[in-house]
């Protein structure tokens, strides 16, 4: 039972009932009590004030036969809009969202610098747009995540991003003070898990996912929470060391596993080697396609070094869900077979290994749900993943 003063209640109960209307889509009152044990009173009293807020619609169904037709309630989706901002080092994307989730915008902007001021810039400039565009909906823009591909602490201040060369970087402080918008940093990888928790996996509270595109980066999601460690730098999973005494790694080390299972370690050795600048995923599939010795090789290796970090990772986390986001893997006939048949540990336990099926867009889709999430103050959120087809 929960005790505490009565605006504390009112703010539980709240998020309960939220929760249950994000969850369900479509649910009546009397469903809300049922599935939660709050008395009809106290729904009846948080739906008026959800309606009062336009955060929640009264839909009646129209095919019910039996009886008087039921009064279902709904997020009101379009009352806000949410960014997510994918912050690589040679690239920004953005993504704009409904309060379900559904992608509405999407922009791509390449980057060649990694002067901090000029980033910034391109990031307001992208955000006023926005803010103009969906002024007209009741809440605007209701919050921006941003995801970080190195440390941020858990005082959302950059601590270090490898690639740009950042060290103690306030972004959420400029960013806040010149758009005026609660924005939020957060782990790449982290928010790459809280997408497939949040649009695919709803019924594990355990659950990792690894990307391994421009480096890989390990997010952890333990107990419908991110598990950041100490200091928020937990996941950094890149720079285990896989060969000792290996190749060199821009964080000192030397045979760091993002240097054998990356997917920047592959297109780093075609492009050198095939002196293609510009190297795709395009060339790397007509390669395969055409039954290239030397790419199937490389293939085959990059899989054997992964699995010898997937093989740790299950040893140290014992995950419920151990999701692999690459693009490389999604395009290599039987992979994730082939991994599986690496992994012998008769230790090793974990119930589901899968390629995740959203791809590269889950670390803005994850940003979006997380902005969403602190808007409503709901403790996690389930969304149908059939609304990010676009």
């Amino acid at each position: 039972m929960i005790t505490g003063d009565a605006a504390y209640i009112k703010k539980i109960n709240r998020s309960i009932i939220l929760k249950e209307i994000v969850k369900e889509g479509l649910i009546s009152r009397a469903d809300i009590s049922k599935v939660t044990a709050l008395t009809r009173a106290t729904i009846s009293a948080q739906v008026a004030d959800l309606i009062d807020e336009g955060l929640i619609i009264e839909k009646q169904l129209d095919h019910f036969t039996v009886g008087r037709k039921p009064i279902m309630l709904s997020l009101n989706c379009d009352i806000g809009f949410a960014i997510g901002i994918d912050l690589d080092y040679d690239h920004i994307s953005f993504t704009v969202s409904d309060l379900k989730g559904t992608p509405v915008r999407s922009t791509r902007t390449e980057i060649d610098t990694d002067d901090y001021s000029e980033i910034v810039k391109i990031l307001i400039n992208q955000i006023e747009e926005y803010k103009a565009e969906f002024a007209e909906s009741r809440y605007g823009i209701i919050g921006i995540v941003i995801a970080i591909h190195g440390l941020v602490g858990k005082d959302e201040v950059i601590h270090y991003i490898p690639r740009l060369k950042w060290n103690n970087i306030p972004l959420k402080t400029d960013l806040e003070r010149q758009v005026g918008i609660n924005v939020y940093l957060e782990n790449n990888a982290n928010l790459s898990a809280f997408a497939e928790r949040v649009f695919v996996h709803h019924e594990t509270d355990n659950l990792l996912s690894a990307t391994l595109y421009s480096g890989i980066g390990l997010g952890m999601m333990m107990n419908n929470d991110f598990f950041r460690g100490h200091d928020g730098f937990s996941g950094e999973i890149g720079h285990m060391i896989v060969v000792p005494k290996g190749k060199p790694c821009n964080c000192g080390n030397k045979g760091c596993w993002e240097k054998y299972s990356s997917e920047s370690s592959i297109f780093e050795y075609l492009s050198k080697k095939r002196q293609i600048k510009n190297l795709t995923y395009q060339h790397i599939q007509e390669w395969l396609d055409e039954g290239d010795e030397e790419v199937h090789a490389l293939m085959e290796e990059f899989i054997f070094y992964l699995s010898i970090g997937l093989n740790n990772m299950i040893n140290m986390y014992n995950p419920d869900v151990l999701v692999l986001d690459s693009e490389l893997l999604r395009m290599y006939p039987n992979a994730l077979e082939k991994i599986k048949e690496n992994l012998h540990s008769s230790i090793s336990h974990y119930r589901e290994l899968l390629i995740s099926s959203i791809g590269k867009k889950s670390c803005e889709l994850g940003a979006c749900a997380l902005a969403i999430k602190h808007f409503l103050g709901v403790p996690m959120l389930n969304l149908p993943l059939e609304n990010q087809e676009n």
